[in-house]
Order: C-alpha cells, then sequence, then structure tokens
C-alpha cells in the first residue's frame, strides 16, 4: 500500500496534483505535490500538520517544506515540496509513485 499522511498515521484520501523537476544531470530534482481541500483541512479534524509522509511497503519519505494556501481566511490547498539531492533518492521517490499512481489510477505526462 502506498499513500500520503500529513500527521502520522492519518491517510489523505485527496490525490494530488504532482509537478517534477530534475537536474540535467540526474543527480537531483524536485517533486511538488498540490492538494485541492485536502481532506485534513475538514472542520471536524483537528490534526495538526507536521510535514507531508510517503509510506509504503519500502518505508517512509518525508519533507517539512509543506504551506497552506487560504482564500478568505479559510485553508484551501497544501503544497508540499519534497528535494531529492541524489539519484537513490529520486529512484526510492519513483518508486514510491509508481505504487501510488498504480493504485489511484493515476497517469503521467511529460511538459510541453
Amino acid at each position: 500500500m502506498a499513500e500520503i499522511q500529513f500527521s502520522r498515521g492519518v491517510s489523505e484520501p485527496v490525490v494530488p496534483e504532482v509537478r517534477l523537476t530534475r537536474a540535467k544531470s540526474g543527480n537531483s530534482g524536485t517533486a511538488t505535490f498540490i492538494f485541492q481541500s485536502p481532506k485534513i483541512f475538514d472542520v471536524e479534524s483537528t490534526d495538526e500538520i507536521t510535514g507531508m509522509y510517503l509510506v509504503d511497503e519500502e518505508g517512509e519519505i518525508s519533507t517539512t517544506e509543506v504551506k497552506g494556501k487560504f482564500i478568505n481566511g479559510k485553508p484551501t490547498t497544501i503544497e508540499a515540496i519534497l528535494i531529492m539531492d541524489s539519484a537513490d533518492k529520486w529512484d526510492r521517490f519513483m518508486r514510491f509513485m509508481e505504487r501510488y499512481a498504480q493504485e489511484n489510477d493515476l497517469g503521467f505526462s511529460k511538459a510541453k
């Protein structure tokens, strides 16, 4: 199972838009996750956003680079940035994304 969490142990069911960039050398890259109206913002939710955690059978990938966006004082969007500073970390991230995409019926398209 591959899932995304904002607080440990609480899965986020909203599937994000994910934007990837990678250095030409292949040694580093970033993934920007954009969640529109994530469930963690539900009125009943009291969970604190401590970071974003990508959890699968290999373990956990995490980032604390998480920002909320607000409209008229109400939270609407979460943007999280994951920085991968080695080819190994990029490969590990891609294995997670393959599992996550398969479980959530996602596709991949290159930017034009």
